[in-house]
């Protein structure tokens, strides 16, 4: 069963607190100016926890069985590094007296191939950048931890999956008063760049550089999110002007089915958006052409990944003051 609760979020001093005992419906309300958090519980289950990292095919586990909990939640306005977010729930178990078996970071824990080897909430709850997360997993007798933390601009990810008679229950709380807006800075970026509101200005539309689909796909692989970092924040910035997402494809395949493809590659980028930025619905729409609008010749792979792209139109017909 899936449960969703309000959580407060970490503060700049990490305001978390881990205390003794199995965790209750109380621990799971609203800890002031909180989140939606997913939760999902089983009275007596079993989690291979990692033990090591992905090697030769696999991830080392250690099976342990009991009542599971899976908690999410996400922490808005924290430019704090996914080591920083993670330090303290580290110290907080060792002091239980947990016994810390793995704590790596994205490349060493294994990439892609590890993170697909958990078992995770969904998104929007449970984010995971492929090249920013980090894992730890714990145990204390026949009770285990293990927690994923990620990060997107602006918004860090947690999932905490505990097993076993009793566990640390986590309580984050948060001045929400004393925060900031969150950042809209892409991790690789440095800063919004001033030219894509400038171009779409002036000149209506904007090929999204830097993304990418595989041809046949609808779903954006896991490439910077940088444009997308940009584009949201000249939406804030121009709170009262709408935009179009125009995907595109290759021309492999039948123009019908080429259109419908298209259309989901504007509307990952819409949830995005929507979703982690916090963009309003009705200021983005998503639609798609198929391959009747190339910018690049379908007779070479190159040419064919360019013309495999999301382009942002300005609907709105006047800037207001």
């Amino acid at each position: 069963m899936i449960r969703t609760a309000v959580l407060g979020a970490y503060g700049a001093a990490m305001g978390l607190a881990l205390c003794l005992g199995p965790v209750t419906a109380q621990d799971l309300g609203p800890l002031g100016g909180g989140f939606p958090v997913a939760t999902r519980t089983s009275e007596n289950g079993s989690v291979d926890l990692p033990t090591g990292p992905f090697r030769q095919g696999e991830v080392p586990r250690r099976r342990l069985e009991g009542q599971v909990q899976e908690t999410a939640w996400q922490i808005p306005g924290t430019d704090l590094s996914t080591l920083d977010l993670l330090a303290p729930l580290r110290g907080q178990l060792e002091e239980a007296g947990f016994d810390i078996l793995l704590d790596c970071e994205a490349f060493a824990c294994g990439g892609f191939d590890f993170r697909y080897a958990l078992t995770l909430l969904p998104e929007p709850e449970m984010h995971v950048d492929l090249g920013d997360f980090r894992y730890l997993s714990a145990v204390r007798e026949s009770e285990g931890v293990g927690i994923i933390v990620s990060r997107s601009a602006g918004t860090g990810f947690i999932q905490i999956t505990q097993v076993g008679g009793s566990w640390p229950s986590v309580a984050p709380s948060i001045d929400r008063k004393a925060q900031p807006d969150p950042p809209l800075v892409g991790r690789s970026s440095g800063a919004i760049d001033p030219d894509l509101g400038a171009r779409l200005l002036a000149e209506g539309a904007v090929i999204l550089e830097g993304l990418s689909f595989a041809t046949g796909s609808g779903a954006l692989n896991g490439t910077d999110s940088r444009v997308i970092t940009e584009l949201a924040g000249w939406l804030r910035a121009n709170p009262s002007l709408t935009i179009a997402l125009v995907g595109h494809t290759d021309s492999s395949g039948a123009l019908e089915g080429n259109i419908t493809l298209s259309r989901q590659r504007a509307e990952a980028v819409r949830q995005v958006l929507v979703e982690t930025y916090g963009i309003a619905p009705d200021r983005v729409e998503a639609q798609g052409v198929g391959y009747l609008a190339p910018v690049a010749s379908n007779l070479t792979e190159e040419g064919r990944q360019m013309n495999r792209r999301v382009e942002v139109i300005v609907t709105s017909t006047q800037v207001s003051p």
